[in-house]
């Protein structure tokens, strides 16, 4: 067979893509020694599958599989007789699990970037969803206690500081037709851990203290305003200093604030 013709029937794309048999592939080898248009044309091959590799995208085009199938058929509609080998078979088979996990760890690859796209875009809406929240809340209690200072029906009692604080002060908003009182208790400094301070409504005569609320969430509460039960017929209210959970009675040595209707 002449070197042309040997090289048109095909049979060196099939010993680059290493789909020979070990006899078949001794055959080529000597011949491409023996001959340099047969080795030329190897490395020819092989060149062209290189640059075919760098362009290879996930999927191979339908033209470029007629491109392959055309170099492996025979110029004249015969195509090599090779008998059924196992080391080709194995071959092919690894081959074919290579690619199948080249592509299934490109598709993990992007589903893993998609995914986490997704969480990250969840996790901004979040944020946005969580402070708009806080925004409406903030703007809620801002509408809240200027509805209660404006509200004229509101009288406005004084609470001045005490022995324990002199320093302290408060407001209290009573309306006396509906009972309703709203305590301002931005003159007070904060509570020490494990205190709370506790409202009371007064008689005077005699000295009766009606417990009416407990300003808790003291430090998150930015307005200081409170809404606390209603007190009936209350002639004074009283500000003062108790355990968590309040008492059931005043504790005058914590007295805070203090001030008549």
């Amino acid at each position: 067979m002449e070197n042309r013709e040997y090289i048109e029937s095909g049979i060196l794309e099939l010993y680059v893509y290493g789909l020979l048999t070990e006899a078949e592939n001794l055959e080529v080898s000597q011949k491409a020694k023996q001959h340099n248009e047969i080795n030329d044309e190897i490395i020819a091959i092989e060149k062209a599958i290189v640059n075919l590799s760098t362009s290879f995208s996930p999927f191979l085009s339908a033209e470029n599989f007629r491109k392959i199938k055309e170099k492996l058929e025979l110029k004249h509609g015969k195509v090599i007789d090779i008998q059924p080998d196992g080391n080709r078979y194995r071959f092919i088979g690894w081959a074919a699990a290579a690619v199948l996990l080249l592509g299934i760890g490109y598709q993990y690859t992007q589903l893993n970037e998609s995914h986490g796209h997704i969480v990250t875009v969840e996790n901004e809406k979040a944020k946005l969803q969580e402070a708009l929240v806080t925004s409406e809340i903030k703007h809620k209690q801002t509408e809240d206690a200027l509805a209660v200072i404006r509200d004229t029906k509101n009288t406005v009692i004084t609470l001045s500081g005490q022995t324990v604080s002199p320093t302290s002060s408060a407001k209290v908003y009573y309306n006396k037709e509906t009972a309703v009182v709203y305590v301002d208790a931005t003159g007070l400094p904060e509570p020490p851990e494990g205190k709370v301070y506790q409202i009371w409504a007064l008689k005077l005569n005699p000295l009766t203290p009606t417990s009416i609320g407990l300003l808790d969430n003291f430090t998150a509460d930015n307005n200081k305003i409170f809404a606390v039960s209603k007190a009936s017929g209350a002639e004074a209210f009283g500000i003062t200093l108790e355990p968590a959970g309040g008492s059931a009675t005043p504790t005058m040595e914590q007295l805070y604030a203090l001030g008549k209707v």
